[in-house]
């Protein structure tokens, strides 16, 4: 076949198998959004554990629960750091319980606490996942670490380091940490300095760490696995008070998290509620109004 023929066909079959990419893409985006559930308009997926532990290879997943949904109304640099996410799993018994109000239920739960140790266990076997942990207070990463390997059965955490406090404001402090985990073994890094802070960081960050694969932030899940704080009876945790357990043994720190910036809600969920029933079904709808003034 003559070249010049055959170029226009060569370059009609390449966009018609870029099209076709370009719609399987399109796709899976529509799948996984779809997989999404909304409550006070940020997006949670909807995942079972074991579901969430075979798709993470790579990407950065943080934890919503009801304090980040509260902050995420006023914050706009966590609504930007929150937009680095790929995946947002349910942190919250509140949030589950939440999600059944609206008609929309969440398959698990899968906060960070509990994450972590799932996810070192479903790795036990698999040398390629090797862990870095970025926080807790002087010794307590070192701890976690050690604990974590000998549960394990081997070195899954290859380094671990407590930051200062308010290392995220000291740029030479957050670049000599940088460095750290660049010359580190590891892909995964594990951070657990709290909310919002861990979520900032690693939105910041992560585009300078190419060696990193995957990225969570975990709240207080290192400390718990060092032994330095005591996690919730599980009972608590399932029924949805750990929330009370927590401000009982930190009021001071948790008091006004808890019962002056959380408070309101209840009542913005409400108000979603109550949306959801005017935008076309239950007694609110306009339908229904309609049909009671004919």
């Amino acid at each position: 076949m003559d070249e010049k023929k055959a170029s226009p066909l060569r370059e009609s079959f390449q966009k018609a198998v870029l099209t076709s990419k370009a719609r399987q893409l399109l796709v899976y985006e529509k799948e996984a959004l779809s997989k999404r559930i909304e409550i006070l308009d940020v997006g949670i997926d909807n995942l079972a554990i074991d579901e969430f532990l075979n798709a993470l290879s790579r990407g950065v997943v943080f934890t919503p629960n009801v304090d980040h949904l509260m902050r995420l109304r006023e914050d706009r640099e966590f609504v930007e750091a929150y937009d680095a996410a790929d995946f947002r799993v349910c942190d919250s018994q509140i949030l589950m319980y939440a999600s059944k109000f609206l008609g929309t239920p969440i398959k698990a739960k899968i906060s960070g606490s509990d994450l972590f140790p799932l996810f070192c266990e479903h790795h036990r076997d698999n040398p390629n996942i090797k862990i870095f942990l970025l926080g807790g207070a002087e010794g307590v990463p070192q701890t976690a670490q050690r604990r974590i390997n000998e549960r394990v059965g081997r070195h899954i955490v290859v380094a671990s380091h407590s930051p200062s406090y308010g290392f995220e404001q000291d740029e030479a402090e957050c670049q000599r940490i940088l460095d750290m985990i660049r010359s580190s073994s590891a892909n995964v890094l594990i951070v657990g300095v709290g909310a919002p802070k861990q979520e900032k960081w690693i939105a910041k960050y992560h585009k300078q760490l190419p060696n990193i694969d995957i990225f969570m932030g975990v709240g207080a899940a290192i400390d718990f696995e060092a032994g330095h704080k005591s996690r919730a009876p599980k009972w608590v945790s399932e029924i949805g008070l750990e929330w009370l357990y927590r401000l009982l043994l930190e009021p001071r720190r948790l008091w006004k998290r808890y019962l002056l910036q959380d408070l309101p809600f209840l009542g913005l969920l409400l108000k979603q509620k109550l949306k959801l029933m005017s935008n076309g079904w239950g007694w609110f709808s306009p339908r229904h109004q309609a049909s009671k003034s004919n």
